[in-house]
Order: structure tokens, then sequence, then C-alpha cells
């Protein structure tokens, strides 16, 4: 069973940065697919980019240009580094991982995610 663990939520002023880690539980995190989702009160869960086990990297077109994912495979964690902060952003972050190589139609659909973490919360003022 894969745990994942976020951190690095918090408060920040419009324009500010903010940088996510999720921990993952395995004996190596190169081996999943490693995506970040978000989702806002009221609002459906959103897709916000993936880094897959192949080095492959998509990123939704609300945050590309200012979100970036990044991997420490020695500590077994991914990175959620996002700038240039617009209230649009807040919501509940979620991590997510899959064993399962990710296509076109799959990257961005939490269906295709087997394990999830419970989430940091993001608030841009």
């Amino acid at each position: 069973h894969v745990q994942l663990v976020e951190s690095g939520g918090g408060s920040v002023q419009a324009g500010g940065s903010l940088r996510l880690s999720c921990a993952v539980s395995v004996s190596s995190a190169n081996d999943y697919c490693l995506g970040w989702f978000r989702q806002a009160s009221g609002k459906e869960r959103e897709w916000v980019g993936s880094l897959d086990s192949d080095g492959r990297i998509n990123y939704a077109d609300s945050v590309k240009g200012r979100f970036t994912i990044s991997r420490n495979s020695a500590e077994n964690t991914v990175y959620l580094h996002m700038t240039n902060l617009s209230p649009e952003d807040t919501a509940m972050y979620y991590c997510a991982a899959d064993p399962r190589r990710k296509t076109d139609d799959s990257w961005h659909d939490a269906f295709w995610y087997m394990f999830w973490g419970h989430g940091t919360q993001v608030t841009v003022s």
C-alpha cells in the first residue's frame, strides 16, 4: 500500500510563491506517475500536473509557466513549486500516485491515479 503525505501549504499573498512537498512511502517513487490535483471549495477536483515514471511532465494550461513539478529520488519526494499565485489558486492540493504510465487521455483524469494523500490547503489572498 502506497502512502502519500503532503506538506507545505499555507496562506500567501497574491503574487507570492509556495512549495508543496509530497512524501511517497515506496521503495522507489521513480516507478510511479506522481500527480498533483486541487479542489477549491464547491468545485470539482482539478488536475494540476504530473511527472511520469519516464520523466515526462505535463501541466494544466491554468498553471503552465507558473507551477513546476520536480522530484527528489533519493528522498522519494515530489514537489510542486508554485509562483505568481492568485486567489484562483486557492484550494486543497492533493498528491496522487499510480504505477501505470500515463497517456494523453489519462494524465489529467483522477480515475487513473490509484493512491492519494489527504491534501494540504493553499490560500491566496
